[in-house]
């Protein structure tokens, strides 16, 4: 890029008139792995002119072979020229050019997720999950950031897929922005489909919050993570203190993983093949100790519980060495999980063992075919060392990342024959059996937060002032405190794990790029900690707030393996709640709202939908707040409530009476005696 231009004059440039230099690949960044190819010849050529159509007739001659030898050489073609020479991190939002300040909200946003200390790949616009893309290309990028900086209050700014349409006439109530991702027909939603249309430059996988804009880093699961890990402990009714709690993955959302065991106050070892992403989080200071010898592993988790440590230890390599040298030297595991990308997992989210990292993702390019058949021959073995510990007495959860659907697939005996024997899918007779292990989801987020409408709420102070972070967390925590006074007794746990992780937020620095906080609340939770920020921004007292949430919420998201398992009336296969959601939200109050195709559990498995929404202290803003959040979690309790589940429909009950202008339809129950006969 022109380096004479200011940062506010490059963003208003775009995509410049002038081609700037070619730039060197730059081997200190954590890269995507290489895709496969998967486009004809014919389709290669296809892909070539999708991406020449962003820019002038002129440069053609000089992009088409880079663009192709970026096709050739990564599977993609991401347009590395064009990667904006100035830092990528959340700035004030003041630092934005721009006519609007909910654009100037979005542009702080879209950088954050693309700041190197917070994106997983940040060269290929990649924020975690090793595909969840913001962008499929830095051309994107600049049209973007160039249309939000020229929008006003009366446009909507339509993003196809990381794609910016264009700015619409609108209004001021309207979305300031509407994103779709890897919204294909059903039948082209297999992950070879992905591949292809992202090779093409059409479609792309945004995951959750990368493609919507609203990532905050590892924090952004960290508190539902220790409520996870908390009540796993409770479940199997036993003090953290001294426990042990092992699993997978330490890139992008799964780097919380070690944060949380931290705050749940147990020894927690968590195994990471790409050195670059365990590297990372030991700098950020969210793994305490890392270690490269599965012996010396064993010694020292020996020596942490023996001792009753707080400690997080991250391994370096494979989870099956860990699962594996632990039952050879009688090491008893209390929890245990998986929360590598299995949603993706032949493209870089689960790596074999027997492997180096180089040697994977050599083989998932050169030879796909081979590098799924080892793939699978390790999720068997990972099972099959897994299945030994249940054995003998540990807890073991599906954490939503599709580990239970893909090693199932993969002929792993991860199902219980009706003599509660352990088999893979051919040894059953029932084709509708369940898993003999549960999702997290089913076991403890489900019934102890969704359905009372309880997850992840979070904001941005736009302001990026830790200051102002601090008070919005004393504001929340004053609202959560006065709201624990008068709660029934059936959410005072809930409540009490809140105030607690709130108050503890400060201490635990959970912040990493923007100056954002997560916090499990309910719908009248968030109600009053988002009024209570906007009264504040009146008053002077902090700049302006960003709200928003994990799509892994009370009612944005469907995913049968994830987010509705615990739904067992038969609609955990339908998308209508997150459909509905994403309507809703856009007609009471959002700034941006988001729906994708793809999630945490695989594209074609999941449909999720977020939201951003600016407070700036105005009555406008007030009016909004209280109309969008209370439908944003109240559309999912009114679904779990109908599915028939108990604390569901406890929860609308409760909301009803709030609210005379709600009214569900409530189900009736069945006598069960009636189907004895």
């Amino acid at each position: 890029m022109n380096t004479t231009l200011t940062f506010e004059a490059e963003i208003q440039q775009g995509i410049p008139n002038e081609l700037p230099p070619k730039k060197t690949y730059d081997t200190n960044v954590n890269h995507a792995p290489i895709r496969k190819k998967i486009l004809s010849a014919d389709e290669q050529k296809l892909a070539l002119r999708n991406a020449l159509r962003y820019f002038d007739k002129k440069h053609h001659a000089v992009l088409l072979p880079e663009f192709k030898e970026e096709l050739n050489r990564f599977g993609r073609i991401y347009m590395h020229r064009f990667k904006p020479d100035y830092k990528m991190y959340a700035r004030p939002i003041e630092a934005y050019p721009g006519k609007s300040l909910e654009a100037k909200a979005l542009m702080l946003m879209i950088q954050n997720n693309l700041d190197p200390a917070v994106a997983q790949h940040p060269h290929e616009l990649i924020t975690y999950g090793g595909n969840g893309g913001v962008f499929q290309n830095w051309a994107q990028y600049l049209l973007t950031m160039q249309y939000l900086a020229e929008m006003t209050d009366e446009q909507t700014l339509v993003m196809y897929s990381g794609h910016p349409m264009g700015l619409f006439p609108s209004h001021k109530n309207a979305p300031r922005v509407v994103v779709t991702n890897g919204m294909v027909i059903p039948n082209y939603s297999q992950p070879n489909d992905w591949e292809k249309f992202n090779a093409l430059g059409v479609s792309q996988y945004g995951q959750m919050t990368a493609g919507s804009y609203m990532y905050i880093g590892p924090q952004g699961i960290v508190h539902g993570t220790t409520i996870t890990v908390l009540n796993g402990f409770r479940k199997i009714n036993k003090s953290p203190e001294g426990g042990l709690f092992v699993t997978a993955g330490l890139g992008g959302m799964s780097g919380a993983q070690p944060k949380a065991g931290n705050i749940a106050g147990c020894v927690s070892v968590c195994a990471e093949v790409n050195p670059k992403a365990t590297k990372t989080r030991y700098e950020q200071g969210w793994v305490d100790e890392v270690i490269s010898d599965v012996n010396e592993l064993s010694k020292r988790v020996q020596h942490a519980k023996a001792n009753k440590e707080v400690v997080s230890i991250a391994y370096d390599g494979n989870i099956i060495d860990v699962w594996e040298k632990f039952d050879e030297d009688g090491i008893h595991i209390d929890l245990g999980s998986d929360q590598t990308s299995l949603h993706n997992p032949w493209a870089g989210g689960y790596y074999p063992a027997g492997y180096s990292y180089e040697e994977a993702n050599k083989m998932m390019s050169a030879k796909p075919e081979k590098f799924k058949t080892v793939v699978q021959e390790s999720l068997r073995r990972h099972v099959e060392a897994v299945n030994k510990h249940t054995q003998k007495g540990t807890y073991f959860f599906d954490y939503g990342n599709a580990f239970l659907l893909e090693a199932s697939r993969a002929g792993a005996k991860v199902f219980k024959d009706e003599n509660g024997n352990l088999v893979d899918a051919g040894q059953l007779n029932n084709s509708n059996a369940a898993f003999a292990y549960p999702s997290y989801v089913q076991d403890i987020m489900g019934p102890m937060c969704f359905d009372y409408g309880f997850g992840p709420f979070r904001w941005v102070c736009a302001s990026g002032k830790p200051a102002d972070l601090a008070k919005t967390d004393a504001i929340a925590t004053q609202v959560l405190e006065d709201l624990k006074l008068e709660a029934p007794a059936e959410i005072q746990q809930q409540m009490a794990d809140n105030i607690k992780w709130i108050k503890g937020a400060q201490t635990n620095k959970l912040v990493v790029g923007s100056q954002a906080r997560i916090l499990y609340a309910d719908a009248e939770g968030r109600m009053k900690i988002a009024a209570a920020f906007n009264k504040a921004i009146e008053k002077g007292e902090i700049g302006p707030v960003i709200l928003g949430r994990d799509h892994h919420d009370v009612s944005g998201t469907d995913s049968p393996y994830r987010e509705t398992s615990n739904i067992y009336d038969g609609s955990k296969f339908t998308a209508d709640m997150a459909i509905q959601n994403v309507i809703g939200d856009s007609f009471r109050g959002a700034t941006w709202v988001s729906i994708h195709n793809g999630g945490g559990v695989g594209w074609g498995e999941v449909i999720n939908g977020g939201f951003g929404m600016l407070l700036d202290g105005s009555t406008n803003a007030n009016r909004k707040l209280h109309a969008m959040l209370h439908w944003d979690v109240n559309n999912g309790i009114a679904r779990r409530s109908w599915a028939r589940n108990d604390e569901a429909i406890f929860a609308i009950k409760r909301a009803m009476q709030m609210e005379p202008n709600l009214k569900v339809t409530i189900p009736n129950l069945v006598d069960d005696a009636l189907f004895k006969n």
